[in-house]
């Protein structure tokens, strides 16, 4: 693939995970990368290895951080201005932050975290979207990538807001499309499975949840960020140049089956 070099793109939730994963490949690729989350030591970390990785391949690439909140629309227009600033210019994002709740029959969920989850989640993908569209449509065009989940169109039993809240950032992903399209700007989704992040390392390797993601991936294994990273790239890249909106499930085939048991968590009533 071409390298992303002269190209310059924000990563909301960089500081770890995918978000980490994506900028990292991005910036050995070439690109002018900036990754924004809430946490300063964990972005000043990632910055550090993603620096390292940028170095060992040699890559015209380069990170920078900032702290942002993508729940604040504030903190969201200062990371894109950031994110623009050395290039002058930005090509796109890659909306990755977001998170869940307490998990909880719909009955028992808790309404302030309900509404925090979809905050976070749909509502800030709303917010780096809006301060990122313009940018792109000033350059020529662009691309933009939203991280949603399996979570967005299988059941995940208890789980409250968050499938809602997924489901919602792929709408969010075809009418940016639909309504960009003649600007050339381009929007996609990445649905991923299991990914073994830090988030996902709270779930005993013997217990019965993590039995139920394997039994129902027909590739019997868990993604890695990587996986996420590399699918990211070739969306940003001018060889999806005809893909926009499309939301692409990325989980080892664990769609083609059902979602998760997360009763071991959940009280019973």
């Amino acid at each position: 693939m071409s390298g992303l070099q002269g190209r310059a793109y924000l990563v909301t939730g960089g500081g770890t995970g995918i978000g980490r994963a994506c900028a990292e490949r991005l910036a050995v690729d070439g690109a002018t990368v900036t990754i924004c989350g809430r946490t300063p030591d964990k972005l000043a970390a990632a910055a550090d290895r993603i620096g390292e990785a940028i170095g060992a391949a040699g890559s015209p690439g380069t990170v920078a951080h900032v702290v942002a909140d993508v729940t604040v629309e504030d903190d969201v227009a200062a990371a894109v201005a950031r994110a623009a600033e050395p290039l002058g210019r930005l090509d796109g994002c890659v909306a990755n932050a977001g998170g869940g709740g307490g998990l909880a029959p719909i009955a028992r969920q808790s309404a302030d975290d309900f509404r925090r989850v979809l905050d976070l989640n749909l509502v800030g993908t709303f917010l780096t979207f809006k301060h990122v569209l313009p940018r792109a449509v000033a350059v020529g065009g662009g691309s933009l990538v939203a991280v949603s989940s399996i979570a967005g169109h299988l059941t995940h039993r208890f789980f409250g807001a968050y499938p809602a809240a997924k489901a919602g950032i792929e709408q969010l992903v075809r009418t940016a499309a639909d309504e960009y399209g003649a600007e050339r700007v381009r929007c996609n989704a990445v649905r991923p499975g299991f990914v073994a992040t830090e988030l996902m390392q709270a779930i005993p390797r013997d217990s019965a949840i993590y039995a139920s993601y394997v039994d129902n991936t027909p590739l019997g294994r868990l993604g890695e960020p990587e996986d996420v990273a590399n699918l990211v790239r070739f969306l940003l890249g001018d060889e999806s140049a005809w893909l926009t909106g499309a939301v692409i499930d990325l989980d080892g085939g664990h769609s083609l089956r059902r979602g998760p048991d997360y009763s071991m968590f959940v009280a019973p009533g």
